[in-house]
């Protein structure tokens, strides 16, 4: 008997495992289709490649295009480089208010109250860059409603450049990123304060701790793992700014000094000016160094902390 309850239940955990297998089987083909599939492409950046011209036909350059990068085109991929670091720079600097907004939210003891704030900091989040820069631009241009007000109440003379002031730009982005990502961000946070144990809260209370304590000692420790997960994982996309997106609904020749990041000038340079290869082989040094930071920060984060991700 005990030899058949051990074989069923053998049996059974197969057939949970294959479950969640076929489960997971399309996303993981997504994730193949959409993420290494495309990395085949990487071989065009040794090849003088043109659009429609089969690959047989193609001339082989070699490194070409990766000297380039330190020849040709280094004053124009330094400031690039400049302004993807200070952008991912500023967004690292700010990247525990997620966690603070958690905090916070986790004292209200009105339920109502909570899901509305959640629900008002998390909708930005499902709105494309186009519609907010379409709010953005009917806030702050100069004809926009927040310089019509301090005109009309005397507070200025002048109405003020927000969209178009280069040396606001960083600090501008950084606030409209913030705004955008802030009750996503804390979702997480949320979770993770409900994984922490209660009975630590209760033990704190009784020994007469009160919520301030009780935040510091018990629930920031607990949410600080999480923390350097999602921390190490941005290191890792330093170089991608936040993406393409909100930089290239907000460029204007004004800004685009300060503006322009590592993925709008390989946009710039690959797509409007038809340099394949050479954006690839931008691409690929910069897949190498993300991948770098990140087994860096890994391995720093393992020798400090005693942890990792991996």
């Amino acid at each position: 008997m005990p030899a058949v309850s051990s074989s069923r239940k053998r049996k059974k955990i197969e057939k949970e495992s294959l479950t969640l297998l076929f489960i997971a089987l399309p996303f993981v083909i997504f994730i193949i289709m959409f993420s290494y599939v495309p990395l085949m492409g990487w071989v065009l950046a040794f090849f003088n490649y043109k659009p429609g011209m089969p690959f047989n036909s193609m001339p082989f350059v070699g490194l070409r295009y990766f000297n380039w990068i330190f020849t040709n085109e280094f004053p124009e991929i330094k400031r690039v480089m400049v302004n993807t670091l200070a952008l991912s720079g500023l967004g690292l600097l700010f990247s525990p208010m997620p966690m603070l907004l958690s905090l916070l939210l986790n004292e209200v003891f009105s339920t109502k109250y909570k899901r509305v704030v959640q629900t008002v900091t998390t909708l930005p989040n499902f709105v494309s860059w186009v519609i907010i820069f379409s709010l953005a631009f009917g806030m702050f241009s100069t004809e926009g409603i927040v310089n019509s007000m301090l005109m009309n109440l005397g507070l200025i003379e002048k109405r003020l450049m927000v969209l178009d002031n280069v040396n606001i730009v960083w600090g501008f982005q950084t606030a409209m990123g913030i705004w955008k990502g802030l009750g996503w961000g804390a979702i997480i946070y949320i979770a993770a304060i409900t994984g922490i144990d209660t009975e630590l809260y209760e033990a704190a209370t009784v020994d007469g701790a009160g919520r301030l304590a009780r935040a510091i000692y018990i629930t920031i420790p607990g949410l600080l793992p999480t923390y350097f997960v999602l921390l190490l994982l941005s290191i890792g996309g330093l170089l991608s700014a936040a993406g393409l997106d909100q930089y290239l609904v907000f460029h204007n020749g004004l800004v685009a000094p300060k503006i322009e990041t590592l993925d709008y000038y390989v946009y710039r340079v690959g797509i409007l000016a038809n340099s394949y290869s050479f954006t690839i082989a931008v691409g690929i040094l910069k897949s190498l160094i993300s991948i770098t930071l990140l087994f860096s920060a890994n391995l720093l984060s393992k020798r400090v902390r005693g942890a990792s991700i991996f």
